[in-house]
């Protein structure tokens, strides 16, 4: 195809993608997870966020035998693996729940939630699970 009728190469989008629900008892979590490594393996510049119970996300002591629900939390670990480093905690979500920054399985930067509105509004697309 040529320029011009419609194929575009080569354009990375900025996708931002905000976790709010609890890593269990819906498929919000692991769909999300989903989504976001295939979108990396189509070289876009991905980013996440975890807001309200989406923080438990990222939480390393994770254990959900007792409602018969297989630990994906690791899966986290392998997104430097598709170059997604960028990975944004809400503040206030944390202190709101009581979870400390160290209680993560992998690195984050840890932002107020003007500073999560400000990352927010500097992507191309914001998909919200």
């Amino acid at each position: 195809m040529s320029e011009g009728d419609g194929e575009t190469t080569g354009v990375v989008k900025k996708f931002l993608f905000v976790n709010r629900k609890a890593p269990y008892g819906t498929i919000y979590a692991l769909e999300a997870l989903e989504v976001v490594l295939i979108s990396a393996a189509f070289d876009q510049d991905v980013s996440l966020a975890f807001l309200d119970d989406g923080v438990y996300q990222l939480v390393s002591a994770n254990n959900p035998a007792g409602i018969g629900m297989k630990n994906f939390s690791h899966t986290y670990r392998a997104l430097d693996d598709y170059d997604i480093t960028k990975l944004y905690v809400e503040r206030e979500s944390l202190t709101e729940r009581g979870v400390s920054e160290d209680a993560f399985i992998v690195p984050v930067t840890v932002v107020s939630r003007a500073e999560m509105g400000h990352i927010m509004a500097a992507q191309d697309v914001v998909l919200s699970f």
